[in-house]
Parts: C-alpha cells; sequence; structure tokens
C-alpha cells in the first residue's frame, strides 16, 4: 500500500519538517483529515518516548 495525503490537508502536511513528511510517508498510512494526521504524528512521537 502507498501512503495517501488528501490534498484538503496537503498545505497542512507540507509544513512539516522533512523528517516528519519522510517518517509519515514511510508508514503507508492514508491521511484524509486533520484528525488523521494528528493521529499520526501521536503515533510517530509515542514511538520515540
Amino acid at each position: 500500500m502507498a501512503s495517501y495525503i488528501s490534498p484538503e490537508i496537503w498545505e497542512k502536511f507540507e509544513s512539516l519538517s522533512i523528517d516528519l513528511k519522510n517518517r509519515i510517508l514511510e508508514r503507508d498510512e492514508r491521511v484524509e483529515s486533520i484528525h488523521d494526521l494528528i493521529r499520526v504524528l501521536e503515533d510517530i512521537v509515542h514511538e520515540d518516548e
């Protein structure tokens, strides 16, 4: 499965650091809303703890 970032939140995704964007894309996630993006970012934070 390939990652998908919805056009509706593309600007928010693009505002993230290159490292975060890469980490999100590596996860093969479907990010269709701001809530999805927040969930993925929270998951990344928890993994790093």
